[in-house]
């Protein structure tokens, strides 16, 4: 599903060139589920960024999907993030002017889709949110709002999720949950999960667990964990 090749980024700074990645190798099958840990400046996020093609690489190739999206212009890589690329952040990233249902649409309505409406309904009550469908994020707790969030990343049905510490905000129990329907929801979509999480347990819960240490991958850390998916 994912597959990155001497993947590089380097950014400019007032004091000089700063490499963020610096040769990433790495392959995620279809369906898996891949924990992404580190120390924080690592690059973890950066390497999600350039896979959702929010980032553009400055050495190397990456595919997803078969795609090779580090060849794609800026048109190209939104309409494959359209259609490929569900991402939640720990920040959750709701338009405040909009209620529930109205944010898990606006994807689908800028798809064409004429069914966005139904298909919004549809995800936030696969979440449980089917109470709160005019709720304005404002009137949302942070759970509430990061379930939103989800919705909105699965309502496309994405082949390719991309999770970055989507619980940061969020107290343990309220985080608990959240982790449980995530990947409850990749299940059943039969979708490809990467999740950065700076928590042990949650890293247990997926399939394998790569570790980043400044700009690279540490070949160590890449580890199957036993009984994922259990």
């Amino acid at each position: 599903m994912v597959r990155l090749q001497d993947v590089q980024l380097t950014l400019k700074s007032d004091a000089g060139e700063v490499n963020i990645l610096r040769g990433i190798d790495l392959s995620v099958d279809r369906g898996e589920t891949v924990g992404v840990v580190g120390p924080s400046g690592s690059g973890k996020t950066s390497m999600i960024m350039t896979i959702a093609g929010l980032e553009q690489i400055t050495g190397g190739q990456i595919w997803v999907a078969g795609r090779e999206i580090s060849a794609l212009d800026e048109d190209g890589l939104a309409i494959f993030r359209r259609d490929e690329v569900g991402v939640v952040f720990q920040s959750f990233h709701l338009i405040p002017t909009m209620n529930a249902r109205e944010n898990v649409a606006v994807p689908m309505e800028l798809a064409g889709r004429r069914d966005a409406f139904e298909r919004a309904e549809a995800a936030l009550e696969a979440v449980g949110l089917e109470h709160r469908f005019l709720h304005y994020p404002g009137q949302l707790s942070g759970g509430e709002q990061q379930r939103v969030a989800l919705a909105r990343a699965f309502a496309v049905e994405p082949h390719l999720l991309l999770a970055d510490e989507p619980t940061g905000n969020l107290d343990g129990e309220t985080g608990s949950h959240i982790v449980e329907m995530m990947f409850d929801l990749a299940a059943r979509a039969g979708t490809t999960l990467m999740l950065i999480t700076h928590d042990n347990a949650v890293a247990a819960r997926c399939e394998r667990t790569v570790r980043m240490v400044d700009g690279r991958l540490d070949p160590s850390a890449n580890e199957m964990q036993a009984g994922a998916g259990a």
